[in-house]
């Protein structure tokens, strides 16, 4: 039936390349019950996926049924997979969505074009779950799900079956009953592939494989392999055909009608694009004043009366220090510049650093900031859980904590952190609070951070006698300029910085850039109000690209699993695209009535003249709709390209 000689698999990680099989060659007879046994890294799973026809090897031979298939394109394999293979997932790879029925019979829509529900109940039957047919995946056992997934795998009448991990997520019992399954189905001629790492599994099959380093170290057969009648040995077709068939169209449109539903809330953002589209032809103009305030509030929101103080580099001999090294701040800089200079509100001193956070059997690698209780108000960082430590507990040095919404994620996941015990750096700190959300700015996620008491990250963490960095609050916006002067007198008069090396002595950071963000957010606000009307149109159709190339990575498992079943990259594409046809057409039609109703709510607020014209709305909706489509076509075209492997893979 499969016949492998000297099969080599490598995969590139970074600059190393692994080397996944190293010349493997192996036989499988029709009516094999065949354990594939090693070590994570073994290179078994790999094997699966060649044997499966999911991946190709870089070099050797794959023969099936006497024919070398290693030349066949990826729509080829893909036929060959929905007529000859089946396949059990260890994380089963049901579609949440669908019952244990549509499930089952999900393979069908790849060979029949439609779904034959009365096959799919009876395999249902036959491995024991006929009672819960109509229940979806988060109402059965793992044992129950992994059920469904064999009667998936045999709904195309396939000649071999490969179980990956099959018992990996199951307790005893449920394993043992899976494998019986498994057994019977042997019995029965199928021919079973498992991959395993559990001796007692491997040791109920007929042959015995034992893999190493990507090598097959022993091959032992450990009972007779079941006799298959020759009618069964005919060799599968790979013609693979493309285009719609009539039957097809149906089928992928009841896909998408059904996958819509299931996901309302993607559906409704995915209609978001083509609702502005055409409603913004005659309301975008209003909403864009109304937009170009809300901007403007958030950016002034951000603290542009901050001044960032940092120490700079001192240059002997034309030769720069290194940073800081003779003009380190400390505490008592922070109180002087409080008391000295008139126009400040408050300042707060902070140290960095990085730790290795531990709790219970999770560890995490975050930024560690020691803070003055001053700096909560200043950046907004009052906890949305629990509370900021006080001034007493800095002084005390006292060991709790505030963390990020990351670190939380990481540590903790759905429990309540509050009053927990964490280690950081191998020091107990007990969490107190979960700092608002931040978001990402560049590189760096804003919510991976832990902050603590001042004094105890100086002295109990970090080990340091002075501070890192001073940000100082400006009592107006105004006066920002006069008090950066200022400040920076007093740092030259404090550290006793000679003339000629003031220069770099420190930093000061007074966030003109986002002065300029506001100004410029203006200008570009009052360009795009002039020119909304021109671009509107195309906004229906990036919205459903964006939304769609969305749904494409949540839902990247399920093309993984659909290519796995036997869909070819045409199918795949249909599917997408007939969602986003699904998509624009309502979306365009609620556009309509939806421009009409914010325009005049609209002017019936604001008094404003409008009038509603039936041309432009038509042209605005046969464009979104056109432009919707034609955008659809990227994100579908990109699913129906996704490697079947790695989209399995995909968390």
């Amino acid at each position: 039936m499969i016949e492998l000689k000297d099969i080599t698999k490598s995969y590139q990680m970074g600059e190393t390349a692994v080397h996944a099989l190293r010349g493997v060659s192996l036989k499988i007879d029709d009516g094999e019950f065949l354990a594939i046994m090693g070590a994570s890294g073994s290179g078994k799973s790999t094997l699966m996926h060649i044997l499966g026809l999911l991946d190709v090897p870089d070099s050797g031979s794959y023969s099936l049924d006497g024919n070398e298939i290693a030349n066949l394109g990826e729509d080829e394999l893909a036929v060959l997979r929905r007529e000859v293979v089946g396949f059990v997932f260890q994380q089963f790879h049901l579609l949440p969505r669908m019952t244990a029925l549509e499930n089952a019979a999900l393979p069908l829509i790849y060979t029949k074009q439609y779904v034959d529900m009365h096959k799919a109940q009876e395999l249902l039957d036959r491995v024991g779950i006929g009672g819960r047919i109509n229940h979806k995946p988060n109402e059965l056992s793992g044992g129950q799900q992994q059920r469904v997934a064999i009667a998936r795998s045999l709904v195309n009448g396939p000649r071999i079956i490969l179980a990956d991990e099959p018992t990996g997520n199951l307790d005893s019992a449920s394993a043992q009953e899976i494998i019986d399954a498994l057994k019977k189905l042997n019995d029965e001629g199928i021919t079973i592939v498992l991959v395993t790492h559990e001796e007692d599994i491997g040791r109920q099959a007929k042959r015995l494989i034992k893999m190493r380093d990507g090598e097959i170290q022993s091959d032992e057969r450990l009972s007779p392999k079941t006799q298959v009648p020759e009618c069964q040995h005919a060799a599968p077709s790979v013609a693979a055909t493309n285009g719609f068939k009539p039957s097809e169209i149906w089928a992928h449109f009841h896909q998408g009608f059904k996958t819509l539903a299931a996901n309302k809330a993607r559906t409704g953002l995915s209609m978001l694009g083509i609702l502005i589209g055409v409603a913004a032809v005659v309301a975008m103009m209003a909403l864009g004043s109304g937009a170009q305030k809300a901007i403007e509030q958030q950016l002034s929101s951000l603290g542009s009366n901050l001044l960032m103080l940092r120490p700079g580099a001192v240059h002997i001999g034309g030769v720069a220090l290194e940073t800081g090294a003779t003009t380190r701040l400390t505490l008592e800089d922070a109180e002087s510049i409080v008391n000295e200079i008139p126009s400040v509100k408050d300042a707060a001193p902070t140290v960095n650093g990085r730790g290795q956070v531990t709790y219970e059997d999770k560890n995490w690698n975050t930024q560690v900031m020691g803070v003055a209780p001053s700096y909560a108000p200043m950046h907004a960082s009052e906890p949305d859980i629990g509370r900021f430590f006080t001034e007493d507990e800095n002084r005390q040095r006292s060991l709790v904590a505030v963390i990020g919404t990351t670190v939380e994620r990481q540590l903790f996941g759905d429990e309540n952190p509050i009053g927990e015990m964490i280690k950081i750096n191998k020091v107990n700190f007990r969490v107190i609070g979960v700092l608002p959300t931040k978001g990402a700015t560049g590189f760096r996620d804003r919510d991976d951070i832990i902050i603590i008491p001042l004094l105890t990250a100086m002295h109990r963490l970090f080990g340091k006698d002075y501070v890192d960095s001073i940000d100082v609050e400006v009592e107006n916006p105004e006066d920002i300029d006069s008090a950066q002067k200022l400040l920076m007198q007093l740092m030259m008069s404090r550290h006793r910085v000679p003339p000629s090396q003031r220069q770099d002595a420190f930093d000061i950071r007074n966030m003109a850039d986002i002065k300029e963000a506001l100004s410029q957010s203006s200008r570009t606000m009052s360009l795009l109000l002039a020119c909304i009307a021109a671009i509107s149109l195309l906004v229906g159709g990036i919205g459903i690209m964006n939304i769609m190339l969305v749904s494409v990575t949540e839902r990247t498992r399920e093309i993984g699993l659909r290519k796995a079943i036997g869909a070819r990259r045409f199918d795949i594409l249909s599917q997408f695209l007939a969602e986003a046809i699904v998509v624009s057409v309502c979306g365009g039609v609620i556009g309509i009535v939806l421009g009409w109703a914010v325009t005049a709510i609209m002017a019936a607020v604001s008094g404003w003249s409008t009038s509603i014209s039936a041309a432009a709305v038509f042209l605005a909706f046969f464009f979104s709709v056109s432009i919707g489509i034609v955008f659809g076509l990227y994100p579908a075209r990109k699913a129906s390209f996704l490697n079947p492997i790695e989209a399995l893979r995909y968390e």
